[in-house]
Protein backbone atom coordinates (compact mmCIF):
# COMPACT_ATOMS: atom_id res chain seq x y z
CA UNK A 1 0.00 0.00 0.00
CA UNK A 2 1.51 3.31 -0.69
CA UNK A 3 1.90 5.67 2.53
CA UNK A 4 -0.12 8.04 1.66
CA UNK A 5 -3.08 5.57 1.29
CA UNK A 6 -2.37 4.96 5.04
CA UNK A 7 -2.37 8.70 5.91
CA UNK A 8 -5.81 9.09 4.62
CA UNK A 9 -7.32 6.03 5.80
CA UNK A 10 -5.51 7.66 9.45
CA UNK A 11 -7.13 11.10 8.47
CA UNK A 12 -10.35 9.70 7.52
CA UNK A 13 -13.11 12.86 9.01
CA UNK A 14 -10.40 13.12 11.24
CA UNK A 15 -8.07 16.95 11.73
CA UNK A 16 -4.38 16.20 11.03
CA UNK A 17 -2.25 14.88 13.60
CA UNK A 18 1.17 16.56 12.97
CA UNK A 19 2.98 13.80 14.89
CA UNK A 20 1.58 11.25 13.28
CA UNK A 21 1.70 13.04 9.80
CA UNK A 22 5.55 13.77 10.16
CA UNK A 23 5.91 10.18 11.24
CA UNK A 24 4.92 8.84 8.32
CA UNK A 25 6.48 11.17 6.07
CA UNK A 26 9.59 9.96 7.86
CA UNK A 27 8.63 6.29 7.41
CA UNK A 28 8.24 6.69 3.50
CA UNK A 29 11.53 7.62 3.58
CA UNK A 30 10.89 11.10 2.78
CA UNK A 31 14.39 12.42 5.12
CA UNK A 32 14.14 14.49 8.20
CA UNK A 33 14.70 18.22 6.20
CA UNK A 34 12.16 17.71 3.64
CA UNK A 35 9.33 16.01 5.83
CA UNK A 36 10.18 19.58 7.98
CA UNK A 37 9.45 21.74 5.13
CA UNK A 38 6.16 19.86 3.83
CA UNK A 39 4.83 20.46 7.53
CA UNK A 40 6.31 23.79 7.70
CA UNK A 41 4.50 24.56 4.18
CA UNK A 42 1.03 23.15 5.84
CA UNK A 43 1.59 25.01 9.23
CA UNK A 44 1.97 28.37 7.60
CA UNK A 45 -1.54 28.12 5.76
CA UNK A 46 -4.41 30.38 6.76
CA UNK A 47 -7.52 28.30 8.64
CA UNK A 48 -4.63 25.07 9.01
CA UNK A 49 -7.24 23.37 11.50
CA UNK A 50 -9.06 22.80 8.56
CA UNK A 51 -7.17 20.69 6.20
CA UNK A 52 -7.53 17.51 4.64
CA UNK A 53 -5.87 14.95 3.51
CA UNK A 54 -6.32 16.10 -0.15
CA UNK A 55 -4.00 19.45 1.01
CA UNK A 56 -1.70 16.96 2.42
CA UNK A 57 -0.85 15.32 -0.93
CA UNK A 58 -0.66 18.37 -2.95
CA UNK A 59 1.49 19.72 -0.59
CA UNK A 60 4.05 16.49 -0.95
CA UNK A 61 3.53 16.17 -4.75
CA UNK A 62 4.35 19.96 -5.30
CA UNK A 63 7.04 19.75 -3.04
CA UNK A 64 8.58 16.29 -4.65
CA UNK A 65 8.02 17.91 -7.96
CA UNK A 66 10.44 20.72 -6.88
CA UNK A 67 13.31 18.29 -6.04
CA UNK A 68 13.70 16.06 -8.76
CA UNK A 69 15.33 17.01 -12.01
CA UNK A 70 11.72 17.36 -14.66
CA UNK A 71 13.20 15.34 -17.55
CA UNK A 72 15.29 12.14 -17.66
CA UNK A 73 18.71 12.27 -17.28
CA UNK A 74 20.27 10.09 -20.29
CA UNK A 75 23.80 8.62 -20.33
CA UNK A 76 26.31 10.73 -21.39
CA UNK A 77 28.39 9.39 -24.45
CA UNK A 78 32.20 10.61 -24.98
CA UNK A 79 33.71 11.88 -28.52
CA UNK A 80 35.54 9.17 -30.42
CA UNK A 81 36.36 7.38 -26.94
CA UNK A 82 34.39 4.42 -24.94
CA UNK A 83 32.15 6.02 -22.63
CA UNK A 84 33.26 4.34 -19.07
CA UNK A 85 30.21 3.44 -16.60
CA UNK A 86 31.47 2.15 -13.17
CA UNK A 87 28.60 0.29 -11.15
CA UNK A 88 29.21 0.60 -7.61
CA UNK A 89 27.60 -0.37 -4.54
CA UNK A 90 27.15 -2.18 -1.49
CA UNK A 91 26.48 -6.78 -1.43
CA UNK A 92 23.08 -7.58 -2.44
CA UNK A 93 21.57 -4.71 -4.25
CA UNK A 94 21.40 -6.36 -7.89
CA UNK A 95 24.44 -4.79 -9.25
CA UNK A 96 25.40 -7.43 -11.74
CA UNK A 97 21.98 -7.46 -12.81
CA UNK A 98 21.58 -3.91 -13.10
CA UNK A 99 24.95 -3.82 -15.18
CA UNK A 100 23.43 -6.38 -17.49
CA UNK A 101 20.24 -4.50 -18.05
CA UNK A 102 22.05 -1.40 -18.77
CA UNK A 103 23.95 -3.13 -21.36
CA UNK A 104 20.97 -4.07 -22.97
CA UNK A 105 19.05 -0.67 -22.85
CA UNK A 106 21.96 0.73 -24.33
CA UNK A 107 22.31 -1.80 -27.48
CA UNK A 108 18.76 -1.78 -27.94
CA UNK A 109 19.79 1.80 -28.82
CA UNK A 110 22.04 0.79 -31.27
CA UNK A 111 25.11 1.29 -29.15
CA UNK A 112 28.52 -0.87 -29.34
CA UNK A 113 29.18 -2.27 -25.65
CA UNK A 114 31.67 -4.20 -24.06
CA UNK A 115 31.62 -4.97 -20.47
CA UNK A 116 33.93 -5.49 -17.54
CA UNK A 117 34.11 -7.66 -15.35
CA UNK A 118 36.03 -5.84 -12.31
CA UNK A 119 34.08 -8.10 -9.19
CA UNK A 120 37.12 -10.25 -8.72
CA UNK A 121 36.41 -11.21 -4.95
CA UNK A 122 32.62 -12.61 -4.86
CA UNK A 123 32.16 -16.35 -5.75
CA UNK A 124 30.37 -16.98 -9.32
CA UNK A 125 30.25 -13.30 -9.81
CA UNK A 126 32.72 -13.21 -13.26
CA UNK A 127 30.35 -16.21 -14.35
CA UNK A 128 27.15 -14.55 -13.48
CA UNK A 129 28.42 -11.48 -15.71
CA UNK A 130 29.64 -13.98 -18.47
CA UNK A 131 26.15 -15.63 -18.27
CA UNK A 132 24.42 -12.33 -19.11
CA UNK A 133 27.42 -11.28 -21.78
CA UNK A 134 26.80 -14.46 -23.65
CA UNK A 135 22.80 -13.72 -23.67
CA UNK A 136 23.46 -10.55 -24.85
CA UNK A 137 26.21 -11.30 -27.38
CA UNK A 138 28.44 -9.21 -26.14
CA UNK A 139 32.16 -9.18 -25.35
CA UNK A 140 33.35 -9.27 -22.11
CA UNK A 141 37.00 -8.91 -20.16
CA UNK A 142 37.35 -11.20 -17.60
CA UNK A 143 40.68 -11.99 -15.11
CA UNK A 144 41.32 -14.43 -12.19
CA UNK A 145 39.11 -14.10 -8.67
CA UNK A 146 41.82 -11.91 -6.67
CA UNK A 147 43.28 -10.27 -9.06
CA UNK A 148 42.88 -6.55 -9.75
CA UNK A 149 40.37 -4.82 -10.39
CA UNK A 150 42.30 -1.66 -11.46
CA UNK A 151 44.37 -3.48 -13.65
CA UNK A 152 40.99 -5.09 -15.34
CA UNK A 153 39.49 -1.92 -15.99
CA UNK A 154 42.92 -0.74 -17.33
CA UNK A 155 42.95 -3.63 -19.81
CA UNK A 156 39.16 -3.71 -20.25
CA UNK A 157 39.26 0.36 -21.65
CA UNK A 158 42.35 -1.06 -24.12
CA UNK A 159 40.04 -3.73 -25.27
CA UNK A 160 37.36 -1.10 -25.84
CA UNK A 161 39.18 1.69 -27.50
CA UNK A 162 40.69 -0.86 -30.11
CA UNK A 163 37.28 -2.47 -30.58
CA UNK A 164 35.86 1.46 -30.87
CA UNK A 165 33.35 0.57 -28.59
CA UNK A 166 30.60 3.46 -27.29
CA UNK A 167 30.34 2.52 -23.98
CA UNK A 168 32.31 0.30 -21.20
CA UNK A 169 30.47 -0.99 -18.80
CA UNK A 170 32.98 -2.29 -15.18
CA UNK A 171 30.92 -4.21 -12.69
CA UNK A 172 32.67 -3.79 -9.30
CA UNK A 173 32.51 -6.07 -6.52
CA UNK A 174 30.29 -5.14 -3.57
CA UNK A 175 31.34 -3.35 -0.64
CA UNK A 176 30.41 -2.00 2.63
CA UNK A 177 30.30 1.85 2.31
CA UNK A 178 32.77 1.38 5.88
CA UNK A 179 35.23 -0.03 4.59
CA UNK A 180 37.50 2.36 4.21
CA UNK A 181 40.03 -0.10 2.36
CA UNK A 182 37.49 -1.30 -0.12
CA UNK A 183 36.24 2.07 -1.03
CA UNK A 184 40.36 2.93 -1.04
CA UNK A 185 40.23 0.60 -4.06
CA UNK A 186 37.63 2.14 -5.86
CA UNK A 187 39.32 5.05 -5.86
CA UNK A 188 42.47 3.42 -7.94
CA UNK A 189 40.30 2.17 -9.89
CA UNK A 190 39.31 5.52 -10.96
CA UNK A 191 42.90 6.80 -11.02
CA UNK A 192 43.68 4.45 -12.96
CA UNK A 193 40.84 4.83 -15.35
CA UNK A 194 42.79 8.39 -15.27
CA UNK A 195 45.74 7.85 -16.94
CA UNK A 196 44.06 6.51 -20.01
CA UNK A 197 41.15 9.17 -20.36
CA UNK A 198 41.16 12.24 -17.54
CA UNK A 199 37.15 11.80 -18.03
CA UNK A 200 37.23 8.37 -17.51
CA UNK A 201 35.13 7.16 -16.06
CA UNK A 202 32.44 9.41 -17.49
CA UNK A 203 29.38 7.80 -14.95
CA UNK A 204 29.82 6.35 -11.79
CA UNK A 205 26.56 5.03 -10.73
CA UNK A 206 25.50 4.01 -7.48
CA UNK A 207 23.26 0.83 -6.99
CA UNK A 208 20.47 1.16 -3.77
CA UNK A 209 17.91 -1.03 -3.24
CA UNK A 210 14.52 1.04 -2.76
CA UNK A 211 13.64 -1.22 0.05
CA UNK A 212 16.77 -0.42 2.47
CA UNK A 213 15.02 2.91 2.93
CA UNK A 214 17.66 5.32 5.23
CA UNK A 215 20.27 3.38 4.53
CA UNK A 216 20.28 4.35 1.17
CA UNK A 217 20.97 7.93 1.70
CA UNK A 218 24.40 6.34 4.42
CA UNK A 219 25.47 4.45 1.72
CA UNK A 220 25.31 7.08 -1.03
CA UNK A 221 27.04 9.67 1.46
CA UNK A 222 29.62 7.37 1.48
CA UNK A 223 30.21 6.34 -1.87
CA UNK A 224 29.68 9.97 -3.20
CA UNK A 225 32.78 11.25 -1.03
CA UNK A 226 34.69 8.42 -2.27
CA UNK A 227 33.86 8.49 -5.71
CA UNK A 228 31.89 11.41 -6.64
CA UNK A 229 28.32 10.37 -7.98
CA UNK A 230 26.34 10.77 -11.34
CA UNK A 231 23.54 8.84 -10.76
CA UNK A 232 21.60 6.14 -9.27
CA UNK A 233 20.40 2.89 -10.23
CA UNK A 234 17.62 2.40 -7.68
CA UNK A 235 16.32 -1.77 -8.02
CA UNK A 236 13.01 -3.33 -6.41
CA UNK A 237 11.06 0.16 -6.84
CA UNK A 238 7.87 -2.78 -7.94
CA UNK A 239 8.53 -3.96 -4.30
CA UNK A 240 8.74 -1.37 -2.03
CA UNK A 241 5.58 1.28 -1.05
CA UNK A 242 8.00 4.09 -0.46
CA UNK A 243 10.73 4.63 -2.61
CA UNK A 244 10.78 7.90 -0.70
CA UNK A 245 14.80 7.50 -0.67
CA UNK A 246 15.13 8.93 -4.32
CA UNK A 247 13.68 12.07 -3.09
CA UNK A 248 16.03 12.23 0.29
CA UNK A 249 18.94 11.51 -2.00
CA UNK A 250 18.10 14.10 -4.64
CA UNK A 251 17.64 16.87 -1.74
CA UNK A 252 20.66 16.29 0.38
CA UNK A 253 23.04 15.09 -1.80
CA UNK A 254 21.94 16.41 -5.56
CA UNK A 255 22.51 12.82 -6.85
CA UNK A 256 19.79 12.29 -9.73
CA UNK A 257 18.15 9.14 -9.83
CA UNK A 258 19.26 7.63 -13.67
CA UNK A 259 17.44 4.58 -13.92
CA UNK A 260 15.10 2.50 -11.89
CA UNK A 261 14.42 -1.17 -12.09
CA UNK A 262 11.25 -3.13 -11.18
CA UNK A 263 11.93 -6.89 -11.99
CA UNK A 264 13.83 -9.60 -13.00
CA UNK A 265 13.95 -9.47 -16.40
CA UNK A 266 15.99 -7.82 -18.75
CA UNK A 267 13.41 -5.08 -20.21
CA UNK A 268 12.44 -4.56 -16.68
CA UNK A 269 14.80 -1.78 -16.45
CA UNK A 270 13.80 2.01 -17.71
CA UNK A 271 14.97 6.07 -17.28
CA UNK A 272 14.05 7.45 -14.40
CA UNK A 273 11.02 9.43 -14.98
CA UNK A 274 9.67 12.13 -12.40
CA UNK A 275 5.87 12.12 -13.39
CA UNK A 276 5.57 8.19 -13.24
CA UNK A 277 7.84 8.33 -9.77
CA UNK A 278 5.35 10.12 -8.42
CA UNK A 279 2.25 9.34 -9.57
CA UNK A 280 3.60 5.46 -8.36
CA UNK A 281 4.28 7.00 -4.80
CA UNK A 282 1.52 9.07 -4.07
Amino acid sequence: MRFLETLAQQFAGKPIDWEELEEGLIRADLGVPMTTRIIKKLQEREAWSLLGIGDVIKAVREEIARILPADPMPIRRANGKPSVILIVGVNGTGKTTSTAKLAHYLKQDRHRVLLGAADTFRAAAIEQLDIWAKRLGLEMIRGQYGADPAALCYEAYQTAAKREADFLICDTAGRQHTKTNLMAELQKVKRTLGKLDPEAPHETLLVVDATTGGNALTQAREFHSAMTLTGLIVTKLDGSGKGGIVVAIQDELGIPTRFVGTGEQLDDFALFDRKTYIDNLL
